[in-house]
């Protein structure tokens, strides 16, 4: 990565949608917190106003914003260097979210892949075609770029499928820019791993809770090891070679365990000699070694979920620091009056 690279602001948003699997944390989580070590300023947010775009029931929201927030403090995350907080706990994202929708052409929110699959799913099915899509939907990457804008974000790490919300971002940001004067910074999007977002699951499909063949990240040894057992694998005999890179438990064990394990497993399934019940005693053992510490971590938040409060409470702070800026910026651009 260049100096300038690592200068930049990086911001990433995570839904309120319970507790991830390990397919979460090698696909999203683990990239996410080593590109944030690797620049000067980060900001991490808990996007707890998308997620009404769906939820209905408060009391999931909270416990699910919790759980979340517990998720990536006990997998690393560190308030001290990452700014975190609650999308809701800055009300300067929504007021920007106003002024970004005056200058947005409808004809961009036609476009989003979020809206266009609601109307093309309800189309399928013979209902109206804007059947169950509400606002908070449509106008989805109005906010979005409201939250990227606001921390004056130099960079946003997205999957392949993401990255039309940057370029809506960019767009937004050019619109107001060009209508008023430069108040936007441009930010641009960073490609994650695409291998490690199709880590398979215990059937051997991609990993997903959807297929309920996920492995989750905090569990009880016990468990984890039940389910490590169930992993689906062919009939070959122990001495019989076997191809790693086809094979669920060592793709799996290739993302947890170190350098020179990995090889002697890909060395003893290549050239013969290793059984199943043995490789998949040794991907329990690389599970428990990389997620126990932070089980138990992930508990005690969980816990605790004051300290949690606190912690998301010191980053908004943080956050609306720098959100406000950018506000008194925009509303000075568009001849509104300073804030108070």
């Amino acid at each position: 990565m260049s100096q300038d690279a690592a200068e930049k602001t990086i911001l990433t948003g995570v839904k309120p949608t319970g507790a991830p699997h390990i397919g979460n944390y090698i696909g999203a989580i683990r990239p996410a917190l080593a590109l944030a070590a690797a620049h000067k300023e980060s900001f991490l947010f808990i996007a707890d106003y998308h997620a009404l775009n769906a939820v209905r029931d408060p009391k999931a929201l909270k416990h699910d914003s919790y759980e979340v927030a517990a998720c990536w403090l006990a997998l690393g995350l560190d308030p001290a260097k990452t700014v975190f907080y609650r999308q809701s706990d800055v009300p300067e994202i929504f007021e920007l979210t106003q002024l970004l929708a005056a200058v947005t052409p409808k004809g961009l929110m036609d476009r989003a892949h979020s809206y266009k699959a609601a109307v093309d799913k309800n189309r399928e099915a013979g209902r109206d075609p804007d059947a169950d899509v509400n606002m908070g939907l449509y106008t989805y990457p109005i906010l979005m770029a409201a939250d990227i804008l606001a921390m004056d974000t130099g960079i946003v790490p997205v999957g392949r499928d993401q990255v039309q919300h940057i370029e809506f971002a960019r767009d937004m940001a050019g619109y107001f820019n060009n209508t008023f004067k430069d108040v936007f910074r441009l930010p641009e999007h960073a490609l994650g791993a695409e291998t490690a977002a199709t880590l398979p699951g215990l059937d051997g499909r991609k990993m997903s809770k959807s297929y309920n063949n996920h492995i989750p990240v905090f569990m009880e040894s016990k468990a984890r090891r039940k389910l490590v057992m169930k992993i689906v694998t062919d009939s070959k005999l122990p001495e019989e070679p076997k191809d790693p890179d086809t094979n669920t438990v060592f793709q799996i064990y290739a993302h947890v365990a170190g350098e020179t394990e990995v090889r002697a497993m890909r060395d003893a399934f290549e050239k013969g000699g290793m059984g199943y019940g043995d490789a998949k005693q040794r991907l329990y053992a690389a599970l428990e070694l990389a997620f126990e510490k932070p089980t138990q971590l992930y508990n005690d938040y969980m816990a605790d979920p004051q300290k949690i409060d606190a912690l998301l409470a010191a980053g908004a702070d943080k956050a609306r620091a720098v959100a406000r800026k950018t506000l008194t910026r925009a509303r000075a651009a568009v001849g509104l009056n300073p804030l108070r």
